[in-house]
């Protein structure tokens, strides 16, 4: 077997070349990591379950006629996704206050918002991906006004479907994040949600319990996050409901 060529390693995925011109092969770790990498662990089980829940998401997407990258999951931690140009921001819907939003405005979490509040970060490690404005985007030439119209309006959508569908088995979409990649066809340029949705993009907390259900539990140490992720994907479907967690965490000595 040919040995695959590296394009890049993030800190949750590693990028191949796909076996096809304009295709990546999208492989899912298990390494966590919080406030921009100063906490790190491996999650055993957990690329496994991200990329079962993207595929997931992203064929929900589809359905509803939103364009993604995702084309098919090749085995438990891979997939197949369209090459795309990434827009270097992180687009954050909101619909209740928490974590660096409360801090910034003083707001108890788990308010409601008004309506659901759309932020933008530049994406840079180095800098802590820095909350950014319009005009910071539209100066920098990181996107045009009309991709920022198609942004917007893309981000909501994701909105409305992924808080039906959390809401439909007792779950509170409180806020997610995403990355918009283009892809070019011939002269023709559109907008398509890439990189991944799951758990460690969302804030997900049991409607009845409050109980979080995403990477929160790492980030504050409450508890497997195996086992909650392992919970969204229960009531999902994704896994058998008698199922049980894929393993327990491995810590890093």
């Amino acid at each position: 077997m040919a040995r695959r060529t590296k394009i890049y390693e993030g800190k949750a995925k590693i990028l191949y070349e796909g076996p096809e011109p304009g295709t990546i092969v999208q492989y899912f770790k298990d390494d966590a990591t919080a406030f921009n990498a100063e906490k790190k662990d491996v999650i055993e089980g957990k690329g496994v379950l991200n990329n079962r829940l993207s595929e997931y998401f992203m064929l929900g997407l589809a359905q509803i006629g939103v364009p993604t990258h995702f084309i098919k999951r090749l085995n438990m931690r891979e997939q197949l996704v369209r090459q795309c140009e990434i827009i270097p921001l992180e687009i954050i819907v909101r619909n209740y206050a928490a974590g660096s939003m409360s801090k910034r405005l003083g707001i108890e979490e788990g308010t409601q918002l008004p309506r659901p509040i759309v932020e933008y970060c530049y994406k840079d490690d180095s800098l802590g991906d820095p909350l950014v404005s319009d005009e910071h985007i539209a100066a920098f030439g990181w996107a045009s006004q009309q991709d920022m119209e198609d942004i917007l309006s893309l981000s909501l959508r994701v909105n409305d479907f992924l808080s039906g569908v959390m809401l439909a088995v007792g779950i509170k979409l409180v806020d997610f994040k995403i990355e918009i990649g283009r892809v070019y066809e011939g002269d023709f340029q559109r907008l398509v949600i890439a990189d991944e949705i799951s758990p460690d993009s969302c804030r997900l907390w049991d409607i009845e319990t409050g109980q979080k259900l995403d990477k929160d539990v790492f980030r504050r140490d409450l508890g497997s996050l195996t086992d909650a992720y392992t919970e969204v994907a229960r009531r999902l479907g994704v896994m058998p409901k008698t199922s049980t967690p894929i393993t327990k965490p491995t810590l890093i000595n």
